[in-house]
């Protein structure tokens, strides 16, 4: 019999070569690397994962636009970092225990209704601490997010990263190849470069050299990217890709904001 089609992944990730197999030196970048691969995996497999990954960065944009303390940022931060924890370790206690159980038992509803359990409260304190950091700034009367953006060019420029970065992970987690830091369609170091020399086109665009530096910024986008291919580690195809994501991401969000 094959093996279920939602358990693929699982063994995909299992059969991997782990760290005791890599040379000595690159151990801890290889840690980091498979940390980074669980991360994905969770992404990529859990839907509750995705939802709260979104609903996140939505908390973070409008942190960044409100402009909101650093105490309260803080807040949001280790809100949201609780619930991708917990959400993390609710995956990771099914996956063991599918593991090693075969038939019913009750402790292992147990065992997964806790689970779920701890992931819910999480959210629910991460939602009210939100909405404590984020309501009344929202609702402050004369409030205009755009007028904001506009006078902060550098939350925009942040959240463009952040989305180009976000959206690169994501598409090579649904496209399933490459790594998350190496490899894959698209490619993310040329997305973010690429994100860079269009935000500063955009940003210097009033000053008196402003074609220089634009073409400074080029150049510099096109050597880390013709670096990705001449390593090996991307196909021409997966670094236009990346070039043209992170340049119409921030493109988009300056339109819309800038």
């Amino acid at each position: 019999m094959t093996e279920p089609e939602e358990q693929r992944p699982v063994q995909r990730l299992l059969r991997r070569p782990r760290q005791g197999a890599l040379p000595r030196q690159g151990s801890l970048r290889w840690s980091f690397t498979w940390a980074v691969e669980g991360i994905v995996f969770v992404l990529r497999t859990q839907r509750n994962m995705q939802i709260h990954v979104a609903a996140g960065t939505i908390v973070f944009i409008l942190a960044l636009l409100l402009g909101v303390s650093r105490l309260e940022l803080l807040a949001l931060v280790g809100a949201v970092g609780l619930v991708l924890v917990a959400e993390m370790f609710n995956t990771a206690i099914e996956a063991a225990v599918d593991a090693v159980v075969t038939s019913y038992h009750p402790l292992v509803k147990v065992a997964k209704d806790v689970a779920a359990g701890a992931v819910l409260i999480a959210a629910a304190c991460a939602l009210a601490i939100a909405y404590l950091v984020l309501y009344g700034r929202l609702t402050e009367p004369g409030r205009n997010l755009l007028r904001g953006a506009r006078q902060a060019p550098t939350h925009v420029v942040l959240i463009a990263l952040a989305i180009t970065l976000l959206s690169a992970i994501a598409i090579k987690a649904y496209v399933g190849r490459g790594t998350p830091l190496r490899g894959g369609f698209p490619s993310g170091h040329a997305a973010a470069a690429f994100a860079a020399w269009m935000a500063i086109t955009l940003v210097v665009a009033p000053w008196t050299h402003a074609a220089l530096i634009s073409t400074l910024a080029f150049l510099m986008a096109l050597l880390v990217a013709q670096s990705r291919v001449e390593a090996g580690i991307h196909s021409a195809l997966e670094v236009v890709a990346g070039a043209v994501l992170g340049a119409g991401v921030t493109l988009l969000l300056f339109q819309i904001w800038g």
